[in-house]
């Protein structure tokens, strides 16, 4: 059987003080009626995505776009349909959204998002609203005082609230005492710290999750996290992404976008290669890879969740 394919657009509506998302709630005679979703609807004859989705927003809840940029896009499988959600993050908007149309709306704290049912197609959505676009991984530090300098000003001056501790060179015991201090100084800062290692280190550092290898990755059958934690993972083609996908993974990083220096034989996959790529990942991608700040908008625009580096955050 040929499944129907629905193209659709929908909004991640951010409030004013970034701390809260809008959801609305399925009419319960539609399907998976009563379940919360993300406003949007499908696309109409000739219209592109944000087109759609400014119709849909101000026929649905009475307001008009201003600033927007793409999130994600999830393709996702039904027994009777192939859906293509095409999501973008509303910054700034027109109006105070209501029901239009009866439906239920509710601003949600992003940390509560996990407490509503959503749609299966629905998920990456919640993971990418809920992440930063920027995406530090530490370098290599011997001294724990310069890595907390930097650390700490990474978080306070250029506002950095995901870290990745990247640490290969150091023993276990110092690995871990570095962690704790790290976790620290994420807390003051509202930041998530991700260990680079074995899941077990969560058993002695109650950090935020893991990072995984691309190597270690591709051991594993199952998640080996629970879903409180977040759990990424290093990829670098189809079949990584794909393993990332089947095992759970929350979020992962693609490289390398361009040639590095610490990876000089590693041919990159240029911005084309990276499109095709996410465009079907099953959760958010930062690219890596020879990535600055300058490129965060051109990642945006190719799917990407934002960038992920060690030399442009790690000064």
């Amino acid at each position: 059987m040929v499944k129907r394919r629905v193209h659709v657009a929908a909004a991640a509506i951010i409030s004013r003080d970034s701390r809260r998302v809008l959801i609305a709630r399925r009419p319960s005679n539609v399907d998976q009626g009563g379940l919360w979703e993300f406003p949007g609807g499908k696309l109409a004859p000739y219209e592109t995505g944000f087109e759609a989705l400014k119709r849909e927003l101000h026929e649905e809840l009475g307001v008009e776009i201003q600033r927007a940029q793409p999130l994600i896009r999830v393709h996702h499988e039904y027994p009777d349909k192939h859906i293509l959600l095409d999501v973008w993050q509303i910054l700034a908007f027109a109006g105070e959204p209501f029901g239009r149309e009866g439906q239920a709306v509710r601003w949600v704290a992003m940390d509560e998002l996990h407490s509503y049912p959503f749609p299966a197609a629905n998920l990456p959505i919640l993971r990418a609203v809920m992440l930063p676009t920027e995406y530090l991984i530490s370098d290599e530090e011997e001294d724990d005082e310069v890595f907390l300098t930097k650390l700490g000003r990474a978080l306070r001056e250029d506002g950095i609230r995901l870290v990745q501790l990247r640490a290969k060179n150091l023993e276990p015991d110092a690995y871990l005492v570095r962690a704790e201090k790290a976790l620290g100084l994420c807390r003051e800062y509202d930041a998530r710290l991700l260990l680079n290692g074995e899941p077990e280190l969560l058993q002695s550092i109650d950090a935020d999750g893991v990072h995984l290898t691309s190597e270690r990755l591709m051991s594993l059958e199952r998640r080996p996290l629970a879903e409180s934690k977040w759990l990424s993972a290093s990829t670098h083609d189809r079949v990584q992404l794909d393993q990332a996908a089947r095992i759970g993974c929350d979020f992962v990083t693609l490289s390398p976008l361009r040639t590095t220096p610490s990876h000089p034989e590693v041919d990159p996959l240029g911005w084309h290669d990276f499109q095709q790529l996410v465009e079907t990942a099953a959760m958010p991608v930062f690219a890596l890879g020879g990535m600055t700040r300058h490129d965060a908008n051109h990642a945006r625009a190719v799917g990407a969740q934002g960038i992920a580096s060690i030399r442009d955050f790690w000064k």
